[in-house]
């Protein structure tokens, strides 16, 4: 299967390796990998790789939600441990039309693994 990030590598090559474990290298990667667990309903991953101080204590996904596509807008270096992520996702609820969630998330770097922190949604 394709990976659902879009990078048009396999799955198990692609995000897979960071759901069963591995540590992304780079916030682009904990962003895709985060989508695809999103695509996937993989709260435990989800929840793992969201920064304690933000993490909620749950997530709700919406059974009628279907992902459409990751586009990554810009992926920025923003200081030896930080780093953020613009991009835009596209999904349809139930039989409605496309909608998208365009957002520039924050991350950071401590003790060599990268945490989704939070963001900001774009109009």
């Amino acid at each position: 299967m394709n990976c659902p990030c879009g990078s048009a590598r396999e799955y198990e090559r692609c995000c897979g390796r960071w759901h069963r474990g591995g540590l992304a290298p780079d916030a682009e990667s904990l962003m895709r990998s985060r989508y695809s667990a999103f695509v996937l309903a993989n709260e435990e991953y989800l929840l793992a790789t969201w920064h304690p101080t933000k993490r909620p204590n749950s997530i709700t996904f919406d059974t009628n939600q279907k992902w459409l596509g990751l586009k990554i807008v810009e992926a920025t270096s923003t200081g030896a441990t930080t780093a953020e992520v613009e991009f835009i996702a596209r999904y349809r609820i139930g039989g409605g039309s496309a909608a998208r969630l365009h957002e520039r998330s924050r991350f950071v770097k401590e003790a060599d693994r990268w945490w989704y922190v939070d963001g900001d949604i774009r109009a």
